[in-house]
């Protein structure tokens, strides 16, 4: 049985090890996918916050998958938090998102709570 487990673990890490670093990265994704993220994106407005969506999860990257060309936004899916107050209140509802790329006002975290 050890040995099993062993034996299994090294082809795994092997076989990873031997994968594009793009292709790692799809693995990683797809299991942030299954796990899930309560992130927290808010959008500023100079010093002031003007929107926040929550419970997202996630964010795509700037770098097409398989076209290897750069996108010029960012796009999403999360609760859009109308009244700021960081919770899901009756009437707030998941909606699509996107940004663009050269914005500098935008704050992406996960939710400690």
């Amino acid at each position: 049985m050890k040995w099993t487990t062993l034996l299994l673990t090294l082809s795994l890490l092997l076989g990873l090890g031997a994968c594009t670093q793009e292709t790692q990265n799809k693995i990683g994704r797809e299991i942030n996918n299954w796990t899930g993220v309560n992130g927290v994106l808010e959008v500023y407005a100079g010093e002031k916050l003007v929107r926040r969506f929550i419970k997202v999860d996630k964010l795509t990257t700037a770098l097409g998958t398989d076209a290897n060309k750069d996108r010029p936004y960012r796009f999403g899916y999360g609760i859009l938090d109308a009244n700021l107050n960081g919770v899901t209140d009756a009437g707030e509802k998941k909606v699509y998102f996107e940004f663009s790329d050269y914005s500098t006002n935008y704050v992406f975290f996960e939710n400690p709570a």
